[in-house]
């Protein structure tokens, strides 16, 4: 197993005094040694190596080759099929051939936007291509550069099966069943990779059930057909079966991060939860908006396209997440993307109700002293006043939330600043090497709060000249004295 270095400074370089010795610090981590020299800590024992050697390795990459090549090639043969059910008009609500094929009414709400159903076809259409080709993209990236970790290779099968999910399955019968097996390694495949990453081993232990259970649903999703008095049935059954999944998946990863993984490892879960999350939950909050607030036009020619749109960018986040995971040695980053998105997303929040507010206080206000706007009416004044408001509130509330979240969540990055500061201070007057020496320990444990610290001293290396520059003054005092 490899070691993880991480190197630690304050922005300066410092020489601690001594009689020529030079001081140097080692850390443990969560686990991991950062030094060259040996010390005992206490940490949980690693996960086996996920590489792969000689006829192993050989048969994972064909595999993942040949599940790439079978991917690509169906959903090339089902554009044209996914084109022509998006054209037809003879749908009828769950009966569509596609989720986004059009009905005879969606076609005239179309048209009253201006937009034609061949238009709207193209747009989808393109959509999908980017997707599916990003998602490809970041398959071939992690095949080239960790084809001999069979986590990566997982990975990318999983993102190349996984990415025609939103294709047309109207295809001949021989196609069909090849596209209804692609479909099924892709949405098994995900979720065994969530119980497995990053380690390569189900924990919690039950996940291997779990898996042999997603065996059975995708098998009777998608190689089962609906029962002919039910037609509604295997959209309820795949609907629950599907948010069943997926919470476990979840739960799967935030176990392992509390209780198993070491700190690389707790990284790349922090990385692959994030992006799931941002996915799965901005999609919820996104559908679940226009389903409150605008019912009525929930299934609307421009919700359906806005719904389809965000949904295919937040789904782009699961493969930059876990290639950044893989890839990625700085996997610390994370935590600045954690902690802006906490920041901006609340600062975000907390400046639209205001703004909102704001614009129906003054104009009720300014109605009551005019008495000529009525409730729904909107004057410049009252626009350009809470947009300057909103202007002016901006720094200082991102500033108090970045404290309020730097004290909820990253206590010890909030307190690490304060310590460094005053660490760095101190050493311009302080000359006693025990006491710097205890200052030093001390502010490496209370920042950074390794498992095992330890400070030692090493002698120069032995030379014809004797090296002064680190000398204490009081030596030159003794060398002159009678």
């Amino acid at each position: 197993m490899s070691l993880h270095q991480l190197s630690i400074g304050t922005g300066m370089h410092h020489q601690l005094p001594g009689e020529g010795e030079r001081g140097k610090a080692d850390s443990t981590m969560n686990g991991q040694f950062t030094g060259s020299a040996p010390a005992v800590a206490r940490h949980k024992p690693q996960q086996g190596d996920t590489r792969l050697h000689g006829k192993r390795l050989i048969l994972a990459r064909t595999a993942c080759l040949v599940a790439g090549i079978l991917s690509f090639g169906v959903f090339v043969a089902s554009v044209p099929a996914t084109y022509e059910a998006l054209l037809s008009l003879l749908c009828t609500g769950p009966l569509c051939k596609h989720p986004t094929q059009a009905s005879v009414q969606f076609v005239q709400q179309l048209q009253a936007l201006g937009l034609s159903v061949q238009a709207y076809a193209i747009y989808y259409m393109m959509l999908n291509i980017v997707f599916v080709c990003a998602y490809f993209v970041v398959a071939i990236i992690l095949f080239w550069r960790r084809s001999d970790d069979w986590m990566a290779l997982f990975a990318a099968f999983f993102l190349m099966t996984f990415a025609i999910t939103f294709s047309s399955d109207t295809l001949e019968a021989t196609a069909y069943w090849l596209f209804q097996f692609v479909i099924f390694l892709g949405a098994l495949s995900i979720v065994v990779f969530f119980y497995l990453f990053p380690t390569g081993r189900f924990v919690p232990r039950w996940t291997r059930w779990l898996s042999i259970a997603a065996i059975l649903y995708w098998g009777l999703k998608y190689f089962w057909p609906p029962l002919p008095f039910n037609p509604y049935m295997n959209l309820v059954f795949s609907s629950t079966g599907f948010l069943v999944f997926v919470g476990f998946m979840v739960v799967a990863q935030v176990y392992r991060y509390l209780h198993v993984s070491n700190g690389v490892q707790r990284q790349q879960t922090k990385w692959v939860v994030f992006g799931m999350s941002i996915a799965v939950g901005g999609y919820i909050v996104f559908a679940s908006f226009f389903a409150i607030f605008f019912p009525s036009a929930s299934h609307s020619p421009l919700a359906v396209i806005l719904l389809n749109t965000v949904n295919h960018l937040l789904l782009l986040l699961i493969p930059i997440s876990i290639a950044f995971a893989i890839l990625r040695s700085r996997l610390w980053d994370i935590d600045i993307i954690i902690n802006r998105t906490l920041v901006y997303g609340s600062l975000t929040a907390i400046l639209a109700v205001i703004y909102f507010a704001s614009v129906i206080a003054l104009q009720s206000l300014l109605g009551v002293f005019t008495g000529q706007l009525s409730a729904g009416t909107q004057t410049p004044v009252v626009i350009v006043a809470s947009t300057l408001g909103i202007a002016a509130l901006f720094q200082p509330l991102r500033r108090r939330l970045q404290t309020i979240i730097d004290r909820r969540f990253y206590r010890s990055r909030y307190d690490a600043a304060r310590t460094l500061a005053a660490f760095s201070a101190s050493l311009r007057n302080e000359v006693d090497l025990n006491q710097l020496r205890e200052q030093f320990l001390a502010v490496v444990q209370e920042t950074m709060q390794p498992a095992h610290v330890s400070l030692w001293l090493r002698p120069p290396e032995q030379s014809g000249q004797r090296n002064t520059r680190l000398l204490p003054r009081i030596d030159e005092e003794e060398s002159v004295a009678p």
